[in-house]
């Protein structure tokens, strides 16, 4: 802290108290000092330099990389090889089985063709094509032998039940693998099991798709199977799929036309299919 005497000095002639920069008083004219004394840096506080504080300088903001242009184009995202369909397209595949197997029910009922033409009854005999249209006929036995309401009735819950897992884990598969593979599930499935049935039964008689819709089924939940297995966390509703799973398996008990050996027989091709598909999902 500066002094006192620092700060001013007294006239001797009036005795005013004047700066100590100035050589006469300005009061009364009287000389107080033969030359001003030098001004030092700093306001007179010693001879020591204050520096008064400079603000910190603004940063600048940082600029915002903006990507180059390649000539290659904008990158794509890695998709399943399998197809190039993503996720937001619509299951075409999913929808078209629906379709076959709802026309083939009005056209059965309208007397277009004989359900005998189409499914399985007893040995093939060379009607080889019979394996892949049967699981797209839903009816009850009586409707063959000439029955009436109770078989209809049961062809319509048959091919509800089948249809609504189709829809449901056809479309969901789809949109994971793409049409490709929801066809060749399905067909495989589907004939795989008419032909396990024809070959196992003496006197086979089957139709509909539960193998079909089991194949589908077994093929999406493969991946939550085994994030299941390794206990992580997986998007899917196993219990649910179970219970749809036990529905198609005991269709044979209430309706004759669904095979019980083509709906395990279709559930083995799905499990056959979705363990290498998950793999492959896994390094997409």
């Amino acid at each position: 802290m500066a002094r006192g005497a620092d700060l001013f000095i007294v006239c001797k002639n009036c005795g005013s108290e004047v700066s100590p920069y100035v050589t006469e008083c300005p009061y009364c004219g009287q000389r107080v000092r033969k030359r001003a004394p030098k001004i030092e840096r700093g306001g007179g506080t010693g001879g020591r330099d204050i520096k008064e504080p400079t603000p910190p300088k603004a940063r600048k903001p940082k600029r915002e990389r903006t990507p180059r242009a390649s000539s290659r184009g904008p990158r794509t995202q890695r998709s399943n090889p399998i197809s190039r369909l993503t996720a937001g397209d619509r299951p075409v595949a999913t929808f078209a089985i629906i379709a076959i197997s709802v026309l083939a029910y009005l056209a059965m009922f309208a007397g277009a063709f004989a359900p005998s033409d189409a499914i399985i009854i007893g040995p093939i005999d060379g009607d080889w094509w019979k394996l892949v249209t049967a699981p797209f006929v839903h009816f009850g036995q009586g409707s063959v032998l000439g029955g009436g309401g109770n078989a209809v009735f049961a062809g319509g819950a048959y091919q509800f039940a089948t249809l609504v897992a189709i829809g449901i884990f056809g479309s969901l598969l789809e949109r994971r693998h793409g049409p490709l593979v929801v066809i060749a599930i399905a067909l495989v499935a589907g004939a795989g099991g008419m032909f396990v049935a024809q070959q196992i039964e003496s006197i086979a008689f089957a139709a509909g798709a539960n193998g079909m819709a089991l194949g589908l089924l077994c093929a999406w939940a493969v991946p939550d199977l085994l994030a299941w297995r390794r206990s992580t966390p997986y998007d899917g509703d196993l219990l649910g799929t179970a219970v749809i799973a036990a529905v198609l398996l005991l269709m044979p008990l209430v309706v004759d036309t669904a095979d019980a050996y083509a709906g395990v027989t279709g559930a083995i091709v799905g499990l056959l299919f979705g363990f290498p598909l998950a793999r492959v999902a896994q390094r997409a």
